[in-house]
């Protein structure tokens, strides 16, 4: 039923006209292009909220690419800021995801705002999500390598 050359007969002068682009649209288009930020940010929200947590956005960004920190509080008291991975934690086939690393912990709730503090002087549309989880798990993708 498909019919992609561009010559057939029985294609449409409009699907004809798609046909003679398709070679440079391959060459523009990526299937597994990174999504926005807020839909992330939504998702992210949404699962955190379906195990049972609590999740709150702190900050909003930029909804196409902003950056996006995660603020983990735990029971205890302890925190955790991650980050977006630099592009030298990225393998080939991970260029397209979104990689954070974990950036600061500790228990002085005061070091980690003035480190947001300090990232959203840098850039002012990043987005900060706090979530009180106590393990992180696959809420978000995490590098390998240690701070």
């Amino acid at each position: 039923m498909g019919r992609t050359a561009a010559g057939d007969p029985g294609l449409t002068p409009r699907l004809a006209k798609i046909a003679r682009f398709a070679p440079r649209l391959a060459r523009v288009y990526h299937p597994a292009m990174r999504i926005k930020s807020d839909i992330f940010v939504s998702a992210l929200v949404r699962r955190v909220f379906s195990a049972g947590e609590y999740a709150a956005v702190l900050r909003k960004g930029a909804a196409e690419a902003g950056a996006i920190f995660v603020l983990q509080r735990r029971r205890d008291g302890r925190a955790t800021l991650y980050a977006p991975a630099p592009q030298s934690f990225f393998d080939d086939g991970e260029q397209d995801g979104r990689l954070f690393e974990q950036r600061l912990e500790t228990d002085d709730p005061g070091e980690i705002d003035g480190l947001i503090e300090r990232e959203v002087r840098f850039d002012p549309d990043c987005w900060v999500v706090e979530i009180e989880v106590e393990e992180i798990g696959t809420l978000v993708p995490l590098s390998d390598e240690a701070p």
